[in-house]
């Protein structure tokens, strides 16, 4: 059982976890396929995305930015069904994303917890796709981690470890809240810090928009609405 008393800084993944970034990713997904008159499903299309930027992401050697990894996605969307996307279309996943919504609890809750803890979010993203996201969040951070800062990707435990860093704060201290077994539950597991998976695929097929991992959280929840309430 967590003992809530104990954590000084809570952190967010924040696209899938803060922003419902699959009601975001499917419109523009599904545009590029019906342009065309390709018929596939919304599972499939969230699975090959999911299954494209974690190829893309693991090439910690040779770091390219977030934007240029969902242009890539794109492109590789395109050669999969034999099409060669416009430029307009290469980047027009990137440029969405300063219109993905929060879920419907995630400012009540991030304004909720900011009375009791300091936040964080340790995202994939860059630092300017985060800024055109910040305003839909409504809530000041105290620290922003992007994988541009760190120059890799999670499920890469560097970015938790740099994210540590620069809050200056002990492990046992921070609370880490995600949707993404694979990109953060695992790694920060690993570490010892103590987990929250927010199961925002709840009574859904499959893993969505992330790869398959299996993971032991320390809480689980359906929304950020119980965690709250968990915390009081």
């Amino acid at each position: 059982m967590l003992e809530f008393n104990q954590f000084e800084v809570v952190s967010f993944d924040c696209y899938g976890t803060l922003i419902d970034w699959e009601s975001g990713i499917l419109p523009v997904l599904r545009q590029l396929l019906s342009s065309r008159e390709i018929d596939f499903s919304d599972d499939g299309l969230l699975e090959m995305f999911a299954e494209f930027e974690s190829a893309l992401e693991s090439h910690q050697i040779n770091y390219i930015t977030y934007r240029e990894i969902l242009q890539e996605i794109v492109k590789k969307i395109g050669q999969k069904f034999n099409f060669e996307p416009t430029k307009t279309e290469v980047e027009s996943l990137a440029d969405s994303i300063k219109n993905w919504q929060p879920f419907p609890d995630t400012v009540a809750a991030l304004t909720a917890l900011k009375q009791k803890y300091k936040l964080a979010v340790i995202s994939n993203i860059d630092d300017d796709l985060f800024a055109g996201t910040a305003k839909h969040l409504k809530v000041e951070f105290d620290w922003l981690i992007t994988a541009e800062q760190v120059r890799s990707y999670k499920p890469s435990t560097r970015n938790f470890e740099i994210a540590l860093e620069t809050m200056g704060t002990a492990r046992e201290k921070l609370l880490h809240v995600a949707q993404s077994l694979y990109h953060d539950i695992v790694p920060a597991a690993s570490m010892g810090i103590r987990t929250v998976w927010v199961n925002r695929r709840q009574g859904k097929a499959g893993f969505g928009a992330t790869l398959p991992a299996s993971a032991q959280p320390d809480l689980e929840v359906p929304d950020l609405k119980t965690l709250v309430e968990a915390i009081g």
